[in-house]
Order: C-alpha cells, then sequence, then structure tokens
C-alpha cells in the first residue's frame, strides 16, 4: 500500500503537480523518523529527524555538522524497533568530508540490536552510495542521478530513505562572487532545492544538507552568523538547525525553524563512538 501511495505521488508530480488533500494525507502518515542517537536531539525534533523534508543544518567549521550526517547515515539503515528505517543512504559529497572509517567507528559504538547482535561496518557501508561533486552544475546532476539511483533501490531491501548534501551551499558560493550574480545563484540554488525536496516525497526520504555560516557585522544583539543561503534555503528547509560548539565534545543545536515544533534546544555529544547524549 505505501509503494502505491507513493507511486499516485510520483503521477500527481507528472501531471503538473496538483494532489488532493486526502491523498496528502495518506502520504504524511509514512512519514518515517531516523533517530539521531542522542535522546535530547530526538527530542528537540519531535522523535528524530522525518522523512518527506528538508533538513538544513548550519554552524560554523567544527560545530558537528558532517559528524551528524555520518551518523544519520548509519541510523537510517538501523531496524524500526532501533529508531531506523531498514533504509540506505545517498551522500553528494561536495567537500571531500565523506568517511568511511569514520563509518566504522560509528558502526562499533552502536548498541546490540534486537536480537543481541553485534553490527559489521562492511555491511552499513554496502548501504551508503556516495558521489563527489566537482562544481554546481555537478551537483544538480547528481541529485537528478540520485533519483534514478532509488527508482533501481525502491524494492530492494533497503530502499533509498536519506540523501545527505554535504555541503549544499559551498560550490555556489565559490562560483558566484559579487553582488551582481546573486540573482542567478540564487535563482539555480532554488531550483536544486527544489529537486532535492521532490526527491524526499517521490521516495518518503529525509534529504539532510549542511551549510556553511557567514559573518553579519552589522549585528549588535545576538549571535553575529548567519546561514549562507538567504531566503532561499530559509524557505525550502523545512526545518533549520543551528549547531555549535561547546565544551569539549559537547555540541549544542538549536531548532530555529520548523513547521509544527517549537524552537529550542539540546545539548548532546559527538564521540569517538558517534552521537550521544
Amino acid at each position: 500500500i505505501a509503494a502505491k501511495i507513493i507511486a499516485g505521488a510520483r503521477e500527481a508530480a507528472d501531471v503538473g503537480g496538483f494532489e488532493t488533500g486526502d491523498r496528502i494525507l495518506e502520504r504524511r502518515k509514512l512519514v518515517g523518523k531516523i533517530t539521531t542517537g542522542s535522546k535530547g536531539f530526538n527530542e528537540l525534533l519531535g522523535g528524530g529527524m522525518e522523512t518527506q523534508a528538508i533538513v538544513e543544518l548550519y554552524g560554523e567549521f567544527g560545530s558537528g555538522k558532517t559528524q551528524v550526517a555520518h551518523q544519520l547515515a548509519i541510523n537510517v539503515q538501523l531496524p524500526l524497533e532501533m529508531g531506523g528505517l531498514n533504509g540506505s543512504t545517498i551522500i553528494i559529497d561536495t567537500e571531500n568530508t565523506f568517511r568511511p572509517e569514520r563509518i566504522a567507528q560509528m558502526v562499533r559504538g552502536l548498541p546490540p540490536g534486537p536480537e543481541g547482535q553485534t553490527w559489521e561496518p562492511e555491511e552499513f557501508l554496502k548501504h551508503i552510495s556516495v558521489a563527489r561533486a566537482f562544481n554546481s552544475n555537478h551537483q544538480i546532476l547528481l541529485a537528478e542521478n540520485a533519483m534514478d539511483l532509488a527508482e533501481k533501490l525502491k524494492d530492494s531491501e533497503k530502499p533509498v530513505r536519506l540523501l545527505i548534501v554535504d555541503s549544499v551551499t559551498a560550490h555556489f558560493r565559490a562560483e558566484y562572487v559579487g553582488r551582481g550574480t546573486l540573482a542567478d545563484r540564487q535563482q539555480k540554488l532554488n531550483k536544486h532545492l527544489h529537486d532535492l525536496m521532490r526527491f524526499a516525497d517521490l521516495n518518503n526520504a529525509l534529504i539532510l544538507v549542511t551549510n556553511q555560516v557567514m559573518a553579519k557585522p552589522d549585528t549588535f544583539f545576538g549571535d553575529p552568523t548567519k546561514p549562507v543561503g538567504g531566503h532561499v534555503l530559509g524557505h525550502t528547509a523545512t526545518f533549520r538547525l543551528y549547531l555549535r560548539k561547546s565544551k569539549g565534545e559537547k555540541r549544542i543545536a538549536r531548532l530555529v525553524d520548523s513547521p509544527n515544533l517549537p524552537d529550542g534546544e539540546a545539548v548532546f555529544s559527538v564521540t569517538m563512538e558517534g552521537l550521544k547524549d
């Protein structure tokens, strides 16, 4: 039945994008949540990161964005009773930050499975497909290719439930320099984000994007940093999370924007074994 509902969404996308409210409600019922590995972080998100949504993680270098992405790439593969979705992951890597060794460390740090089984890093790595994006056009193309890969895997034991773009803005920021290029950049970024949102809906997947921050020199009160990508990203992301460093392994996640949850903060730790409370 789930496959039928998603197929309905695909048809709707092809006939001009209109879908009736009851169909949308049916599709919303399929939304799954992926655990972050931290109880506090999960609670902030209403139980975990949800599918059919774009979650944006922004923060300074070292705030834990890529660590969270690596952890989710593992957790989505876990069984439902452990907060996973029995799914696989696609990663579009724009800054060469994917590290299979880090995945292996985190897998070894997982709690034992429902039958007390231990986990094999190779098994998890098998279900993570990574492509390096070399410029913004290539990045957009890879998002389109991801659609074909998800289609191929949709009836497999681990359909794609997570697409990570780390970082979503880096190439756009590097290629479009100066005020005169801003409109073009935003238009292209907008198209890319809409492709990603469509992927989320058609595959019942979570889109997790990371984003850098830039200094906002005119701020007298509050935090002097803001995410790159301007209003385009702000309006497209379903959930926006601001990550910042605290003492040692601790990180603070602030929910800045969400359609249905209150703003709030959670503290979690990035350890050798992965994300913990």
